[in-house]
C-alpha cells in the first residue's frame, strides 16, 4: 500500500456536523478498498484566494491515507461527483505525518521551529562561508 495526503475543501453553507459526515462517507470509501485513514484534520471554515463557484470560504478537511492507488482513485471519483466538494487535492507521500498540519499549528508553533538550538549561534554558518569565500578570494 502507499502513503497519501488528501486535503478537500467542502462548501461553506454547511455546518461542522455535515462536514464530518462527508469526511466519515470518504473514510467508508477508503476502509471498503481495504484502506485506512491515520489521520483526519478539520481545519474548520477559512477563507478562499479566489471565489469558488459562488464561495468566498470553505471547510478544510485532511486525511493522512495508507491505502492501495484503487481506493484512492474510487474516493477522488466520488468527490468530483459530490457537489458539496469545491476542490480536492491527493498528493503521494513518502511517510506520513504524525504532527499537526501547518494549518492546525499556531503562528507561536511554526515560529519556534526555526529558532536555533539553546546556545548556539544562529549565524555560525553564515560566518563560516563568509570566511570560506574571503580565503578563496586571496589565493587568486
Amino acid at each position: 500500500m502507499a502513503f497519501y495526503e488528501t486535503v478537500f475543501i467542502a462548501r461553506q453553507d454547511l455546518s461542522a456536523a455535515q462536514v464530518e459526515a462527508l469526511a466519515i462517507s470518504m473514510t467508508d470509501i477508503l476502509t471498503q478498498g481495504q484502506g485506512e485513514v491515520t489521520k483526519t484534520e478539520f481545519c474548520g471554515l477559512r477563507n478562499l484566494a479566489y471565489t469558488i463557484k459562488k464561495n468566498r470560504k470553505g471547510h478544510y478537511v485532511l486525511f493522512n491515507v495508507d491505502a492501495p492507488p484503487t481506493a484512492v482513485k474510487e474516493m477522488e471519483r466520488q468527490m468530483r461527483l459530490h457537489e458539496d466538494i469545491l476542490r480536492f487535492l491527493t498528493v503521494k507521500v513518502e511517510e506520513l505525518d504524525v504532527n499537526p498540519s501547518p494549518l492546525m499549528q499556531t503562528k507561536h508553533t511554526r515560529e519556534r521551529a526555526f529558532e536555533p538550538f539553546e546556545g548556539q549561534d544562529p549565524y555560525a554558518s553564515f560566518d563560516k562561508i563568509k570566511e570560506d569565500d574571503d580565503e578563496e578570494g586571496d589565493k587568486e
